[in-house]
């Protein structure tokens, strides 16, 4: 059974990448950073994969079909 991939939140992804919020959400904008998903109605968070992915290869990620969609299993 594979193992599913965790949700992280803006703390521990800003805390990984050394990135600021600004620079952060512009990458993001810009396709050079995964994208975030939504966790509920007031939170969102990034899969760790594709985090990890972008921590191995900065300049060369795009954030194209990165994030895998959500089964419905738990998180």
């Amino acid at each position: 059974m594979p193992v599913p991939d965790r949700i992280i939140r803006l703390r521990t992804v800003l805390a990984r990448t050394g990135l600021s919020r600004s620079t952060l959400y512009r990458k993001m904008h810009e396709g050079t950073f995964p994208q975030r998903v939504k966790i509920n109605v007031h939170g969102a968070g990034w899969h760790e994969s594709a985090v990890n992915r972008w921590i191995a290869d900065p300049p060369a990620y795009r954030a194209d079909n990165d994030n895998p969609p959500f089964d419905g299993g738990p998180i």
